[in-house]
């Protein structure tokens, strides 16, 4: 899919730079699918704690 969208030019570079990758979409993959593992990582943990009786927050 392609879209336009606008991101801050400092949060862009230090992404670059910290992640070593060579392209904005680069690290825009990288965000978005480490947001969507840490996403699923919390829904799976979450149920596996109400499953075993502890109480759980959701924000």
């Amino acid at each position: 899919m392609r879209t336009n969208i606008v991101i801050d030019d400092e949060l862009m570079n230090e992404a670059l730079k910290s992640t070593g990758l060579k392209t904005k979409r680069e690290v825009v993959e990288l965000g978005f699918t480490t947001l969507v593992r840490l996403k699923n990582r919390n829904r799976s943990k979450r149920s596996k704690e109400s499953s075993n009786g502890k109480a759980t927050l959701t924000p």
